[in-house]
């Protein structure tokens, strides 16, 4: 299967300072709580929902591109794994990740990357990226792979809670797998995509600590990796929130329909909070335009900052394309080239 990359190259980062957000958040803050329509809980089942995972993806993959192959989990020699590790808690519910790092320590403490899977905020699983975890690893990263909160269970912001204390949980155990807590990466594909711009942007905002943190221990990430994630929930090009034929997967997440309270759409969208805080930021696209729905808004912004960016866009590739060959080794290798380049690593 023949394949082509659009590439992209943006400016460089200065890390000039945020202003003027803590306002704007009480403002958006305001009036989501005051909105008059009564939030939906239909989809707080409380059961999984396996609607979405490789092997589904993947049978929707092969129907246009049948010369794609699933990617199993690797084995290598010297990458250790630790997994089901408990990070967090809320009530009674536990949190749970895995890691993965080399073996042997390295002259200087490594990269972390901090791998958030996609559904939709509703389905999924972290184990999905079990195999770009381990060949991270095998990079000389150490990668963790968190579940969090899903619609079914909780709705926004909770997975924003839950990503930002393994952000905290990774830095507080930083000696421990030899990790250089200035080098913290936000990785994530689809719905995860959207959430690691999510931590770019609102590194150390109360609003979105959680009810409950530690803010001695920041959660300001030095670059972001958003693979086909949306940018903005109330772009025209974005498709969440259509719910004619069924309830759209961002619907289900914040309770409401777009109609009823666009201000908490918005509030919820990444695009709202770039900033010269904001670290370099990677966007690894399909063909999907509406994957990356307000990507070009959310450069232009970067620039103003001169935060460094890339883009890179595998033609006529399917939304899942990261988790199936023969894009699976060349997104491993645009992200190992990025990193390199934003954290000056020798290979």
């Amino acid at each position: 299967m023949e394949f082509k990359i659009k590439r992209k190259s943006y400016k460089l980062y200065n890390g000039s300072t945020m202003k003027n957000m803590c306002y704007v958040l009480s403002f958006l803050f305001t009036m989501v709580t005051t909105a008059t329509f009564s939030q939906s809980m239909v989809g707080v089942t409380g059961k999984s929902d396996t609607s979405y995972n490789s092997r589904i993806a993947y049978q929707q993959v092969i129907k246009t591109h049948p010369e794609s192959k699933t990617v199993n989990e690797f084995h290598f020699n010297n990458v250790n794994e630790e997994r089901n590790i408990t990070y967090g808690k809320t009530g009674k519910r536990e949190l749970k990740l895995d890691v993965f790092y080399p073996k042997e320590k390295k002259k200087s403490a490594s990269i972390a990357i901090l791998i958030i899977h996609g559904g939709g905020w509703r389905s999924g699983n972290r184990s999905q990226h079990y195999p770009l975890a381990q060949k991270l690893a095998d990079l000389g990263y150490v990668c963790f792979t968190p579940e969090y909160r899903l619609s079914t269970e909780a709705l926004f912001p909770a997975a924003i809670f839950d990503i930002k204390e393994a952000i905290r949980w990774i830095k507080m155990n930083a000696g421990k797998y030899d990790i250089d807590t200035s080098k913290v990466v936000a990785m994530g594909f689809s719905a995860g995509g959207e959430l690691s711009a999510f931590m770019g942007t609102t590194g150390n905002m109360p609003l979105f600590e959680g009810v409950e943190y530690n803010p001695d221990v920041s959660t300001h990430v030095n670059a972001v990796i958003d693979i086909d994630g949306t940018l903005s929930f109330v772009h025209p090009d974005c498709r969440e929130g259509d719910d004619s034929k069924r309830t759209s997967a961002a619907t289900y997440w914040f309770g409401y329909p777009k109609k009823d309270n666009v201000q908490l759409w918005e509030t919820a969208s990444p695009l709202n909070y770039v900033s010269s805080n904001t670290p370099p930021t990677l966007f690894i696209n399909s063909s999907v335009p509406a994957m990356h729905a307000g990507r070009e808004d959310y450069i232009k912004v970067l620039n103003e900052f001169s935060i460094y960016s890339e883009v890179h866009t595998f033609d006529e590739a399917p939304h899942s394309f990261c988790l199936f060959d023969p894009w699976f080794e060349p997104t491993v290798k645009l992200m190992d080239d990025f990193l390199k380049k934003v954290f000056a690593t020798k290979k």
